[in-house]
C-alpha cells in the first residue's frame, strides 16, 4: 500500500486529509510539525507529504530542500497545501521542491485530482 503523510498544525485539516487518503488507497501518518515529519522521512519515505503551506516561511522552504536530499526523497511527491493564492510564495515553494500546489480547503476530487496531475494515480 502507498505511503501519505500529512503535515499540518490543523488536528481537523489532518482528520480530513488522512480520511481522504484512505478512500484513495493510502495508508497515512499524520504529524503536526515538520521536525516530527522529518523523524518518519528518514524512518521511511512516503510517496506523498501533504504539507501546511499556511506559513510558509524559512522553515517551511528548509524542509522541502531537506526532504529532496534525502534517500528516495527525490521520487516522493510533495504537494504544498496553500490557503491563499499568493504567487510569491507559490513560486518559492515550487523552487524548494514541492510538485504542485493544493488549497484548502479540499475535497476528495480535488485532491484526486491533484494527486493524478502529480503521476500518484493512473
Amino acid at each position: 500500500m502507498r505511503r501519505g503523510l500529512i503535515v499540518d498544525d490543523s488536528a481537523v485539516i489532518r482528520m480530513v486529509a488522512g480520511r481522504i487518503l484512505g478512500l484513495l488507497h493510502f495508508q497515512s501518518e499524520e504529524v503536526d510539525n515538520r521536525a516530527k515529519a522529518l523523524a518518519i522521512c528518514e524512518r521511511l519515505m512516503p510517496d506523498v507529504i501533504l504539507l501546511d503551506g499556511g506559513r510558509p516561511g524559512a522553515e517551511t522552504l528548509d524542509f522541502m530542500r531537506t526532504i529532496r536530499r534525502m534517500p528516495g526523497g527525490e521520487a516522493t511527491k510533495i504537494i504544498f497545501c496553500a490557503t491563499e493564492n499568493d504567487p510569491m510564495a507559490i513560486g518559492r515553494a515550487l523552487r524548494a521542491g514541492a510538485d504542485d500546489i493544493l488549497f484548502k480547503p479540499f475535497d476528495r476530487r480535488t485532491m484526486q485530482e491533484k494527486f493524478e496531475d502529480v503521476g500518484l494515480l493512473a
